[in-house]
């Protein structure tokens, strides 16, 4: 004769026993560079590290870094350059100069603060990339994502648009010398093609500075023509400088590329940390209900024991 608390017995196992979730547990091979206790081996954590390592960050602050660097160092010496051949062949007085030299000592200035900026900035973003990495694939454990991490990645994002919106004026900008120092080769340029043209003197054919209006218009002589305007274009300060203000521009061009790579980097992990949160939010309820369904079936299996 089966009693009822038997019955009860018998019911709750019937129950709860396809319920339970089956737990199995791994257990790690024995070979290889994994130990018998589940150590992983110098190339598992080689591995791992590796895959943390935020690749498209990585490529881009080295773009960055090679832009700015490019920027600052080739602009700093081509400034330089053309102050020398303002004040030797275009204007002999210094006061007429003075005005550009002192605009050109700031620029000069501005060049350090913008290297050591960019300098800060792209390690930032590189650090910023490495920690958005390890949330998102969670190598280190139970890290988990906070609101204060993604204001912190929204806060990137809004500001690398900004400074990629000012690179696009700065390579802009860069582009007026170089445009100016073609113009001045492919007039040397003419000048040696009508060497052999009797008809037309090479004479008549100047550059005028003052109308660029980089120096003033009673700037002497504010003019170069014919053979002396042949021989500033031979000089080693108009040859570098010429090459350096190019560089220089292909390194804001370079540095504007960077910062769009990092604002498509920054918005993807913004997204991926957003989409993390959410994750772990419905985990945490998940965890909660687990907790709670643990709890009811050990009430009732204290009231089955109460029973027998």
């Amino acid at each position: 004769v089966i009693t009822r608390p038997e019955m009860e017995i018998g019911r709750y196992h019937w129950m709860y026993r396809s319920s339970r979730p089956h737990r199995y547990h791994h257990v790690p091979a024995v070979g290889g560079n994994v130990s018998p206790l589940g150590i992983q081996g110098c190339f598992e954590c080689c591995i791992k590290c590796l895959g943390g390592v935020p690749y498209a960050s990585l490529v881009a602050t080295i773009l960055c870094f090679s832009g700015v660097a490019l920027f600052c160092g080739c602009g700093h010496v081509a400034l330089t350059g053309t102050v020398s051949i303002l004040e030797q062949h275009f204007s002999t007085t210094a006061s007429d100069h003075a005005l550009l030299s002192e605009v050109i000592q700031l620029m000069q200035y501005v060049i350090y603060g913008i290297a050591s900026f960019f300098f800060l900035y792209g390690i930032i973003l590189l650090a910023e990339g490495f920690y958005t990495t390890s949330a998102v694939k969670e190598l280190h454990g139970e890290f988990k994502t906070t609101a204060c991490g993604r204001c912190i990645s929204g806060m990137f994002v809004f500001l690398t648009y900004v400074l990629g919106v000012a690179w696009l004026g700065v390579f802009g900008f860069s582009a007026v010398p170089v445009f100016m120092f073609y113009n001045i080769w492919s007039t040397c340029e003419v000048i040696k093609s009508l060497q052999t043209n009797v008809t037309v003197p090479g004479d008549q054919i100047c550059v005028d500075i003052r109308q660029y209006g980089i120096i003033p218009w009673n700037a002497v002589p504010g003019k170069a023509c014919g053979p002396i305007l042949e021989n500033i274009c031979n000089t080693n300060e108009f040859y570098m400088s010429y090459h350096l203000f190019i560089v220089a521009c292909a390194g804001a061009g370079a540095t504007v590329i960077a910062l769009i790579h990092f604002l498509m980097i920054l918005s993807s992990n913004w997204a991926y940390l957003k989409d993390a949160s959410k994750m772990q939010a419905y985990q945490d309820i998940k965890a909660k209900e687990e907790q709670e369904l643990q709890d009811i079936q050990s009430r009732s299996k204290e009231q089955l024991n109460s029973y027998t």
